[in-house]
């Protein structure tokens, strides 16, 4: 496949329990890394982790997904089932190296520009807006990233607040540089990339076999093939 899992694999693993997975006597000799066999011009990747999480990537043509979340065992079935492990993105302010802003918000408009250097927008980002005098407002980054709000000429921007849209936690404050907040218009960059990208299912359910998982569903076009872990070496 055309890019490697490498760069998912380095990330840190996600702190899921093990009771549920604990008791079942299949769940020890599942984790491990496999790769889909006997699906033509498609790779697909999965790591099964030890501590109960999972990655997934495919590739096909000019497309790649991904998926990472907890994986469940019950009997002769295994379930991964996405999601951020209750993880949420971090925020640093762009470097005015990494910049490409060419002139100032219009009048009257804050924007906040969301995303990550040179890769791209990050979408459903609360953003609230904080004047020196007190007075916030709040706008959701949509798909080129930016969220926006009016202010009145009077007012001056110091610091915006950022977390992602419908979490129930604090936001990250992060000050505003002067510069920026003369021209009304700041970026703010996700820490991590894979913020970027969606999740390319919710759950996926395998069956276990012999020499390996498939796809537990017919209509799913990865059902063709296996998901094999590698020979192992003599």
């Amino acid at each position: 496949m055309k890019k490697s899992l490498c760069g998912l694999l380095a990330c840190a693993a996600l702190a899921w329990p093990l009771a549920a997975r604990a008791a079942d006597p299949a769940a020890p000799s599942l984790p491990g890394h496999y790769y889909l066999q006997g699906v033509m011009e498609t790779g697909s990747e999965l790591l099964l982790k030890k501590d109960g999480t999972f990655e997934w990537m495919l590739s096909y043509g000019n497309t790649d997904e991904q998926a990472s979340g907890e994986w469940r065992v019950a009997g002769d079935m295994v379930t991964l089932v996405a999601g951020n492990g209750g993880k949420e993105p971090q925020f640093r302010v762009f470097e005015e190296s990494e910049m490409r802003i060419q002139k100032p918000a219009e009048a009257g408009l804050w924007v906040a520009i969301v995303g990550f250097p040179q890769l791209g927008p990050m979408a459903g980002v609360e953003v609230k807006f904080e004047a020196h005098s007190g007075k916030t407002a709040t706008a959701i980054s949509v798909a080129n990233g930016d969220a926006i709000v009016r202010m009145p000429a009077s007012e001056r921007w110091v610091r915006a607040g950022l977390r992602r849209q419908g979490a129930k936690v604090d936001y990250q404050w992060l000050a505003v540089p002067p510069e920026r907040a003369q021209e009304r218009i700041a970026a703010f960059a996700v820490t991590d990339s894979k913020w970027l990208r969606g999740q390319a299912f919710q759950k996926l359910a395998l069956r276990v076999v012999k020499g390996g998982l498939k796809v537990d569903d017919a209509d799913n076009g990865l059902a063709r093939g296996l998901y094999a872990k590698p020979a192992s070496k003599p």
